[in-house]
């Protein structure tokens, strides 16, 4: 799994347009920069897009309460990364091999 794919399955799901070709450091640090702007203004809407990808709120708990000195949106954007990053092995994981079916055979 590369870091471009990460980047446009993130900008996707969050209707972003983060460049392509941020490294993984980049990524983060934009990534926390527009969730911090969400906790500050829309903290709604940061809770709407955490549920829609499906970060784990057990783990997110945790990771706040042993982290109360450190920055929440490097933490959150880093559990959305390992996220995006988990969804993309699964459906590789699960992808099934393109046949030549006909269209008949394709429902």
């Amino acid at each position: 799994m590369n870091q471009h794919e990460i980047i446009q399955t993130i900008n996707t799901e969050l209707a972003l347009e983060l460049p392509v070709q941020l490294s993984e450091d980049e990524l983060r640090q934009q990534l926390a920069a527009y969730i911090n702007e969400l906790i500050i203004h829309d903290f709604n809407k940061l809770v709407v897009l955490l549920y829609r990808i499906d970060v784990s709120e057990a783990k997110l708990s945790n990771l706040l309460k042993e982290n109360t000195k450190q920055d929440a949106g490097k933490m959150i954007a880093g559990l959305i990364i390992e996220r995006q990053a988990q969804k993309i092995k699964t459906r590789r994981q699960f992808r099934q091999p393109d046949n030549d079916w006909s269209d008949e055979e394709k429902w």
